[in-house]
């Protein structure tokens, strides 16, 4: 999945000036309306590692030890934490910070640097020397989703993580209602588990949908895709006038993720 590629620093005036224009965007229901916790706000943030060394450390430590423990004091629960396990991206660590409120979002910098236990916690991370840096990059997504968040059970699993990029807006909205009014639920039906769905308000690569799935293991996955494409009611769909891929998706991305050790999902 592309992402829009920010200076760490400089993060929170990325999403302060991001979160005004997706506020312009929201239709005049969506943006009074107050969300819930079952469709709430998603930043998804992937974090591109520099490979080699103790970098992959510090930054397990910090996002174990610093990051998440501030979160869950601020009223983010279920922060989800996975180490990409397949693609030439690695090593990369994709972090899904979930949220009722877009203003929560926006102000998570401003909040942390009030933390005191987390200022102590991140000092190695956040001031890592220039020549050994932390991290490569970091990219933010914002979502919003358009279907219940579950959190898995835990144990043994796999997640996939997938993006849909449209051609056009329009083809974005009609896939977006193909999956709300009809897909979501045949991937249940074949007993997939989705973790959420949404849609991307600002990021890179727009319009698109990103969503999450997750399986026992490979075999697991493979066996559900298949009944899926099998699907009677899938096949009936993706049958129907303008819901074919070749006018609704101009590019799809699929990511292999493992839940990192501290990850809340």
């Amino acid at each position: 999945m592309g992402s829009t590629t920010i200076s760490f620093m400089h993060r929170r005036d990325f999403m302060t000036q991001s979160l005004a224009a997706s506020a312009l965007a929201l239709s005049t229901t969506a943006a009074t309306a107050a969300p819930t916790s079952k469709r709430p706000y998603f930043e998804l943030r992937r974090y591109a590692l520099n490979a080699g060394g103790p970098v992959g450390k510090l930054a397990d430590t910090y996002f174990a030890e610093a990051l998440i423990p501030a979160l869950n004091r601020l009223g983010i629960a279920q922060v989800g934490a996975f180490k990409l396990d397949i693609g030439p991206d690695t090593p990369t660590v994709y972090l899904l910070i979930p949220s009722a409120s877009l203003e929560t979002l926006g102000n998570l910098d401003a909040q942390l640097a009030k933390d005191s236990a987390y200022l102590k916690a991140a000092a190695p991370f956040l001031a890592a020397p220039a020549e050994h840096p932390a991290f490569h990059r970091v990219d933010s997504t914002l979502l919003s989703s358009f279907d219940d968040f579950a959190v898995p059970a835990a144990g043994k699993r796999i997640f996939q993580l997938r993006t849909y990029e449209s051609p056009t807006q329009q083809a974005h909205e009609n896939k977006v209602a193909m999956f709300a009014n009809a897909e979501i639920g045949i991937f249940r039906s074949v007993g997939m588990t989705p973790v959420f769905f949404a849609k991307a308000l600002i990021g890179p690569d727009l319009p698109n949908i990103t969503y999450m799935l997750v399986f026992s293991d490979q075999d697991d996955l493979q066996a559900k895709w298949a009944a899926f494409g099998a699907s009677p009611a899938w096949k009936k769909l993706v049958a129907m006038p303008g819901n074919g891929d070749d006018s609704l998706i101009r590019k799809i991305t699929n990511l292999y993720l493992s839940p990192k050790p501290y990850s809340q999902i």
